[in-house]
């Protein structure tokens, strides 16, 4: 007997009969508004379901003996708008619709993520404007109250602003390029490609800044500012005030705004927003409106606006176990919140004397992170008072590749890296700022006495075959000229690759070009610039405001610094 593959678990009963608790109290929460359970098969067929907008992408396809490419379903919304379109067009509006799927989605191997969770969620379709995203957003903060979540938060953008202001843009690539940005939470990548572009300033500004914005009611004001110094004067926040006015006090408690959310279904037409609890990093669900996914499915022409949301029920489950078990770790607990010590990833090697320097003219006491003999884990305070203060923080100290996976998985909020790492690490990260040290340049290389031979392996195999550490890095570059390589992984001493014939060339860094030499290597192709980057986990700087005051006051330690290269070594 075979354990199960990866990213898929079995549940045993005590786990099993906590998530039909939770699973009663929403869905009970759902049925006493009047929504109706529904339920749509697991495969569907993937031209079908991409008629509806972008889905996510999973690993599961098959052909059915029709030849038809099927999908096992990524998310439960496009398979109702396809049952709506087929079954219910002659159904009254508007329709109110609940469901209870398991889905499947690919996630990156050994990060400790799931590929198959179950949404409890639903749909609402034919109620558009206010009413309609008052309903939505009070139904979402009544099942979370419900179940006793605590820490508990709604955090809504719109997806409007920012696609309106790409819209003004002439530069198409400008457009194209900074949504992908800002899809992947690079804001660093999003500044680079900003100040390249001969778009007006304001028009730059807004597209730097808007992605950026976040806080109260108060932050729609900057939201029309920006806009209107890009030339856009339609009246774009005006559904987030108008929500903000329709919600009872307690939900609009527990309501902010961050104009980083954009989920990442191309099918949202206006507000999107994510609900967090306990203290946990990752959302318990995300949803908002897609009043475009429907035109047609109640007749020819006719448009009916829709939205809806899904919970995970894995993350309620997490949200509702985080309480206990932060009282009984103390402050050992992955979900502490906002209240206590903020924990930083701090690389060793190379970066770490340039990460100390940095953190220190930020305004952080590094006096233990200097000597932590032989702890891992050294306290540090913020040695400025007053606000913006970060307090208490704990710097963890870790393997510069390592950064990503300690952020991404909640234990720590924030950290520093290069840009490599994050890369290879493919984690839902947000990078913030360029810290601007640590600067290295990945290269391809061969041996000088075998100049010509690559080529000539190249036509007889029709593939290159590299060595490197930095196997995504290599692979996208060499797809991105259209090469076939084979990559060949290795850990160190990689320049032995091509010297006894193993490989054809190397991808890896150098900074003074020492080591290439002294092993007769010669550069055949430079690949990109790397250098450090602050990054944080999406969730911690929704909930934890302390994470955006470092990130500004880093940026501000760096503005006009200069650093030297790194020696030739992995960041």
């Amino acid at each position: 007997m075979t354990a199960t593959p990866w990213g898929f678990r079995d549940i045993l009963p005590e786990e099993a009969q906590a998530r039909e608790e939770i699973a009663l109290t929403v869905k009970g929460c759902f049925r006493e508004h009047r929504y109706l359970p529904v339920e749509t098969p697991l495969l569907e067929d993937k031209g079908s379901l991409e008629e509806g907008g972008r889905i996510a992408d999973t690993p599961f396809k098959l052909f059915d003996d029709d030849g038809r490419l099927l999908v096992v379903r990524p998310d439960n919304t496009l398979p109702i708008v396809r049952l709506v379109s087929t079954r219910m067009r002659a159904a009254d509006l508007p329709l109110r619709l609940r469901y209870e799927a398991p889905v499947v989605r690919e996630c990156q191997r050994n990060a400790g993520g799931s590929r198959q969770f179950t949404q409890l969620g639903f749909e609402l379709i034919g109620a558009g404007d206010t009413a309609g995203d008052v309903e939505i957003v009070s139904l979402v903060a009544e099942a979370v109250r419900k179940l006793a979540l605590p820490d508990a938060r709604i955090i809504a953008g719109s997806v409007r602003p920012f696609k309106e202001l790409l819209a003004v843009c002439e530069d198409r690539e400008l457009a194209a390029e900074a949504l992908r940005c800002v899809h992947a939470n690079d804001f660093v990548g999003l500044d680079a490609r900003v100040a390249e572009s001969n778009e007006p300033e304001a028009v730059k500004a807004a597209i730097s800044e808007l992605p950026r914005l976040h806080g109260g009611a108060e932050v729609l004001d900057r939201v029309d500012a920006l806009l209107t110094a890009a030339g856009i004067v339609a009246p774009l926040t005006r559904e987030l005030r108008a929500l903000v006015e329709g919600l009872a006090p307690e939900d609009a408690q527990v309501l902010s705004f961050d104009f980083s959310i954009m989920n990442s279904f191309d099918y949202y037409t206006g507000l999107v927003f994510k609900a967090y609890a306990g203290g946990l990093p990752d959302p318990v669900g995300s949803g908002g409106r897609y009043d475009s996914i429907f035109t047609g499915a109640f007749g020819d022409g006719i448009e009916v606006p829709a939205a809806g949301f899904a919970f995970s029920l894995e993350r309620l489950e997490a949200a509702r176990t985080s309480a206990e078990d932060a009282a009984s770790d103390g402050d050992h607990a992955v979900g502490r919140g906002a209240e206590g010590p903020l924990r930083i990833a701090v690389p060793k090697g190379s970066l770490k004397a340039d990460t100390l320097d940095v953190l220190e003219a930020a305004g952080l006491d590094v006096s233990e992170l200097r000597d932590p003999g032989r702890h891992l884990i050294v306290r540090g305070r913020d040695t400025r008072a007053g606000e913006g203060t970060v307090g208490d923080i704990e710097f963890v100290i870790v393997r510069p590749s390592d950064a990503p996976a300690f952020v991404g998985c909640g234990g720590a909020d924030c950290g520093i890296c290069g840009w490599d790492s994050l890369i290879e690490a493919d984690l839902n990260l947000l990078q913030l700022v360029d810290l601007g040290y640590g600067l290295c340049t990945f290269i391809e290389a061969e041996p000088a006495w075998r100049a010509g031979q690559a080529e000539r392996n190249y036509a007889r195999r029709g593939s290159l075959r590299v060595a490197t550490k930095y196997p995504r890095i290599a692979s996208a570059w060499y797809a991105e000229r259209g090469v076939n390589a084979d990559i060949v992984s290795l850990h160190g001493n990689i320049e032995l690759g091509p010297i006894v014939g193993m490989t054809d060339r190397i991808v890896d860094i150098t900074a003074t070009g020492a080591t290439l030499r002294d092993n007769d290597l010669v550069i055949t192709g430079r690949i990109m610039d790397c250098t450090a980057r602050f990054f944080v986990n999406p969730g911690a700087a929704r909930l934890d405001p302390r994470v955006r005051n470092l990130a500004d006051r880093l940026a501000a330690a760096v503005k006009d610094k200069h650093f030297e290269p790194v020696a030739g070594s992995a960041q």
